[in-house]
């Protein structure tokens, strides 16, 4: 019985070529108890390896988080499939905005001590006494009542790139950062203001919620089904587009387009450009704003030392990584001093 992903990304994007079937992109989660993570993990794959499914899937006491893709053709046996859990029957699935066949190409179920990385201890506050849910038109007016903050709880790197109008937006490397910032900046006004929390699907949201109601924040409201819900609804209702920019997902795809707006740049030349890249240097592997011009230039590193690595021989290359791990600078999503700069 297979339980674990047998072919490298290169494979299966070779046999994604030659099916050219097209393929859905879509994550959902759910909050339950699980008692037995790994059966249920194990069970998981060999029901969604049988799908051709393919995606990142966490697996925990808690819960479940998926990000995933599958054929088209597949996709009412997946709902069936998901309808015969019963803590995953009728779940809403957020359909993604830009389809990709190669949104990822690996199907991977990982058992994780909690579903959502946050850092916080959840036996401190009841995580079930959350915010109040909120549509896409309910957020839209919301927005516009002087007593409330519509605040960002992603990373720096995801809303640099889009996020909506007025939006506070902390500046951090993680979930678990924004919370004691977002706590610390807006004490004075746990009793007036209008807490409206969004995240790209809404599970940063379910438990931040929860945490500043327990922190003693009186009006807390958050995007039911995040930035992908949203879009839905708007395109689907005709409502009013309040987001920015584009939406940063975690797969091949890198970013969905949601307006027109470019409200990021380009980390090495300053130029407008909202596209994130990995430098070519596996040994670095830094995430980065990188424009054609400067990816040209760059041959798509993030410094004049990595492109003089990337010029060397691959075995002289993989002498240089053995032992090494990818620098702590991959995860300053762009922040690194080491990014060369044009301006």
């Amino acid at each position: 019985m297979q339980l674990y992903n047998k072919l490298s990304s290169d494979e299966r994007s070779k046999i994604l070529d030659i099916s050219k079937r097209k393929r859905i992109t879509l994550s959902f989660y759910q909050y339950a108890h699980i008692k037995s993570p790994q059966i249920f993990r194990d069970k998981l794959f060999v029901a969604w390896n049988n799908l051709d499914v393919l995606g990142r899937i966490y697996v925990a006491s808690e819960g479940i988080n998926a990000q995933l893709s599958l054929p088209n053709k597949k996709f009412s046996k997946f709902q069936k499939h998901l309808n015969s859990i019963s803590f995953l029957r009728d779940i809403r699935l957020n359909i993604a905005v830009e389809q990709e066949n190669k949104s990822f190409l690996k199907l991977t179920i990982k058992v994780r001590d909690k579903i959502l990385a946050d850092g916080l201890n959840d036996n401190s506050f009841d995580v079930t006494n959350k915010g109040i849910h909120l549509n896409a038109q309910e957020f839209n007016d919301l927005m516009k009542q002087n007593n409330s903050i519509v605040i960002d709880m992603r990373n720096h790197y995801e809303s640099e790139i889009g996020h909506f109008k007025n939006a506070v937006l902390p500046d951090v490397d993680t979930f678990r950062d924004s919370l004691d910032i977002i706590e610390k900046d807006l004490s004075e006004h746990k009793e007036d203001k209008k807490l409206l929390m969004y995240c790209t699907g809404g599970i940063r949201c379910e438990k931040a919620s929860a945490y500043f109601k327990y922190k003693g924040f009186k009006k807390v409201y958050q995007l039911e089904g995040g930035i992908i819900e949203y879009i839905r609804q708007v395109k689907e209702e005709n409502l009013e587009n309040n987001f920015l920019g584009k939406n940063f997902v975690f797969d091949n795809r890198r970013a969905e387009k949601i307006s027109d707006n470019i409200i990021s740049n380009c980390h090495q030349c300053g130029k407008p450009f909202d596209v994130h890249t990995n430098c070519a240097n596996d040994a670095c592997h830094l995430l980065f704003i990188q424009c054609e011009e400067c990816k040209t230039k760059m041959q798509n590193c993030c410094s004049y030392q990595c492109l003089e690595i990337k010029k060397m021989p691959y075995k002289l290359q993989k002498q240089l990584r053995r032992g090494q791990k990818n620098s702590n600078d991959i995860f300053k999503k762009g922040r690194t001093k080491n990014i060369t700069t044009f301006n």
